[in-house]
């Protein structure tokens, strides 16, 4: 079986949502906790969850069991330097790919994640549609980690990689939902 590692992005500030999202309380659980969770069920193993902004907080409050947490020193920069800090961490690790998932994302089920990392190859590329719309999680075969690397910056992650590259689309409505949040009337009910 294809190892798959999994890579929580969950360093910003929260800006427009007054707080950082990792620690925000939904259902009773907190955001952060809730992902790593939602990437160990789906298969990924590591998981890696990157820290920037109340990291000290996060690592009070969230019960993480065995992720592996990086603190990303230069998280006010954007997602893009959260995942180069992510992706080198993985580097050592023999994953042949590893499943990305935002951390304010909390309709993205373990069920998607098993769909997106069912892809899994050193050279795949792979992303969660919903609606025909390409969202997350994204998987990134490892012949890829380099070239995405070189390529973020800022608030952009791993966007302008794909969208010059075949991404394998995996249908994913009726199990998860694509929707993020930015802002506390975005949080689902429940």
């Amino acid at each position: 079986m294809t190892r798959v590692a999994g890579l929580l992005l969950a360093a910003g500030a929260g800006r427009r949502f007054g707080r950082p999202k990792a620690l925000v309380e939904h259902a009773g659980r907190l955001f952060v906790e809730r992902a790593v969770d939602v990437l160990r069920a789906g298969g990924c193993d590591p998981v890696v969850v990157v820290l920037g902004a109340a990291a000290a907080e996060v690592r009070r409050h969230a019960r993480l069991g065995d992720a592996r947490v990086v603190v990303n020193p230069d998280w006010a920069s954007g997602m893009g330097s959260s995942l180069r800090a992510g992706l080198a961490v993985l580097a050592d690790e023999d994953a042949a790919a590893v499943v990305v998932l935002p951390v304010d994302m909390p309709g993205v089920t373990a069920a998607a994640v098993r769909r997106v990392a069912g892809h899994a190859a050193a050279d795949a590329l792979a992303a969660a549609t919903y609606g025909g719309v390409r969202g997350h999680p994204v998987l990134l075969g490892r012949a890829h980690w380099a070239g995405v690397r070189a390529m973020t910056h800022g608030d952009v992650g791993a966007r302008e990689y794909l969208r010059s590259r075949e991404v394998r689309p995996v249908p994913c409505d009726e199990v998860a939902s694509g929707a993020d949040v930015d802002r506390p009337g975005d949080l689902p009910s429940g």
